[in-house]
């Protein structure tokens, strides 16, 4: 009989740009469904990060700081539980902070 079950998997990331990346991979990866995946800030505030990244890192005067940096990026996904082991390596080499399971 099949494991149909699902683990709830949460990983922190620093910036917004770590955040994306890690979600492209488990599409694109793993095969998981956009809408499966969530990004919200890990805090109550609203937050781009706590470190800027991708376009406000490139902007000509210098790091751009009119970004709310407030706290770091939270993306959960529920998956099947024979993916855990797989899913929190990739967030791991995407740059989380953290990676827990529930």
């Amino acid at each position: 009989m099949a494991d149909d079950s699902t683990t709830t998997i949460r990983a922190t990331f620093e910036t917004r740009e770590a955040a994306d990346l890690a979600v492209e991979h488990l599409v694109q990866q793993h095969g998981i469904a956009r809408p499966d995946i969530f990004i919200q800030s890990a805090t109550d505030r609203n937050s781009a990060g706590s470190a800027p990244s991708g376009g406000d890192v490139s902007h000509e005067e210098g790091a751009r700081r009119d970004a709310p940096l407030e706290g770091e990026i939270e993306v959960s996904v529920d998956i099947a539980s024979r993916q855990v082991t797989a899913v929190e390596r990739r967030l791991g080499d995407a740059g989380a902070l953290r990676v827990s399971s529930r």
